[in-house]
Formats: structure tokens, sequence, C-alpha cells
């Protein structure tokens, strides 16, 4: 294998292995980062600090919270919930297992939280798979395992929502979930969708490109004309802007494919800049683009 292919898929996986929080959170400086919260809609806010967009819905049954970022933002991470509400955090949802996502599970489970996940995500952060260079994964501690765990829609009925928790299989993981606030009209994706940069396919942790397309038609399907789409990173988009990224990623898909079948290597199809048709239309692309074009390249070798 060539040095530079060599180099582009060892940053996949790399990127791809983000469940270690523990790695991420080694290499990070957490000190200056400050806790924002916005109001979205009535009593649901995000909170934005390091890592995965957090959800919060207040009100006098107490929060349900989405996401808990990295474990050392914790205290701030609840300082900023005490500021919009009386600070009773009840339930927790996990959208996927990245340490970005759930690095905080134990912290809030011992505030007295009970973590909610799919059944996948709780094995895997239970018994993660060997990193990007082959050392054992590390297993989450036991309080930070989801206590509740689901592997189909269910509904939590809290401060005036029927907040819908909705599994998305074997997208950008296999445990994602999506959860809909029918009242505010928002709904939350986690990382199958982002608004920056283009798409990640968590392959080693049983994501797909075929998931990632039905999930963000699920999405599409889920909202309204109206209704406030959260991504895990990025702006607040409506529907039309999930659309256009399932028809990039198809559009890429049909692109590689054709090259995978006459046999072309990796660094042969990303030289023939798949994504030229999308240069400078991807907010945040940064090296997103080679990351992708080498995973969807992946699957297509793999048959997917």
């Amino acid at each position: 294998m060539k040095n530079s292919t060599l180099r582009m898929v060892c940053l996949s996986l790399a990127i791809a292995a983000a469940p270690a929080a523990s790695v991420a959170q080694g290499q990070q400086d957490f000190s200056k980062v400050e806790i924002k919260a916005t109001k979205i809609a009535g009593n649901l806010y995000t909170l934005e600090g390091q890592g995965g967009t957090i959800g919060v819905l207040t009100g006098p049954d107490g929060v349900f919270m989405v996401d808990t970022q990295f474990a050392p933002l914790s205290e701030k991470i609840a300082a900023a919930i005490k500021q919009i509400s009386d600070g009773r955090i009840r339930f927790v949802v996990n959208t996927h297992l990245h340490g970005d996502h759930t690095g905080g599970n134990e912290n809030f489970a011992k505030m007295g939280a009970i973590i909610l996940s799919r059944d996948q995500l709780r094995m895997r952060l239970a018994k993660p798979g060997p990193t990007a260079s082959g050392a054992p994964g590390v297993p989450a501690p036991p309080a930070a395992l989801p206590t509740l765990t689901y592997n189909a829609p269910i509904t939590v009925h809290m401060n005036g929502e029927a907040v819908q928790i909705i599994p998305v299989p074997l997208a950008h993981t296999d445990g994602d979930t999506m959860v809909k606030f029918p009242t505010a009209d928002v709904l939350m994706t986690g990382d199958f969708y982002r608004s920056v940069g283009y798409p990640n396919i968590d392959r080693n942790n049983g994501g797909s490109m075929k998931g990632m397309i039905d999930g963000l038609t699920a999405v599409f399907n889920a909202a309204g004309p109206s209704t406030k789409i959260i991504p895990g990173h990025g702006p607040v988009v409506d529907r039309n802007a999930v659309t256009a990224h399932r028809d990039l990623i198809i559009a890429i898909r049909d692109k590689v494919a054709p090259m995978v079948q006459k046999g072309m290597t990796v660094e042969q199809v990303t030289s023939a800049k798949p994504l030229a048709d999308f240069e400078g239309k991807v907010q945040g692309a940064g090296t997103t683009g080679d990351r992708f074009v080498g995973q969807v390249y992946a699957e297509l070798k793999a048959g997917g």
C-alpha cells in the first residue's frame, strides 16, 4: 500500500474511533471551554461547549437531556442547566456512542439521571472494539452505561412534551437515535446528520452508507416544513438541508461505484476528484471529504 493511501486509511480509522472518550479527553484542554445555552423553542434549549450539541427540555417534571459531551465539562454543563431550570436532570438519552456525546454519562448518572440508549450503544460502551492502533478498547465505567435500553421507538412524557425517541439503524453507527419534540417542532439527529463537513460513516462501529441514506430520509419524513433540525454538530437547519445532505451521499456513491467496479484503488478514486461538484458548497469541509470518499470506497468494495 502506498504511503499516501495508508495515511488516508489511517486518518479515516482514527476519526471513526472516537468512542474512546478517555483518549479524546486526555488530548484536550477543557479549562477554558464555556457552555452556551440557546433557547430553541418554548422550554427547549441547546447547550454548546466542546463536542456534540446537547438538548435540554426543562419544566416542572425535571430535565430531559440529549447527550452529555465530555466528562471534564459535566460540572459546567450542570451549572448551565441550573441557569435555565431547577437543575433536576431526570433522563439522558445518548444519540450514539462517541465520547463527545457520552463522555459525561457517569457524572450525570451519579447526579441521579437515568441514562437511555439503543441496545447496541450500551454493548459497545461496555465491550468496545480495538482502537485504530489495534490496542484493546477501554470499557466505560459501569455507572456510565445506560440503564434503560431500547431497539424500537419509545416515548417519554414530561414537561408538556411527548418526546419521541426513534432508533436509526446502521447509520453513523449501529446505535444511533434521533429525538423528536413534537410540541416544540424540533428534531435532534446526533451525528448521522451534521450540518458541517461531509458525512462520517463509522464502519468500525456498525455504521453504513445505506443506513445513513435511510436515516436522512426518515428525518425528512418526520419533519414538517417549519421543523427545526438540530444536528450533532453545526447550525440548526430545516428538512431541505437534510435532503441535500442525503442527495450528496447518493451523488458521491454513484460517482465512486463505477470506479470501484473498474478495480481502481482508493488512491486512484480520490485523485479522480469525485467531490469536484461539491467544492465550496460544504460548510466546514476541511479534510472530511477525503475521509468520506475512503468510507464510501470501503463500503462499495465490501459489496455494500
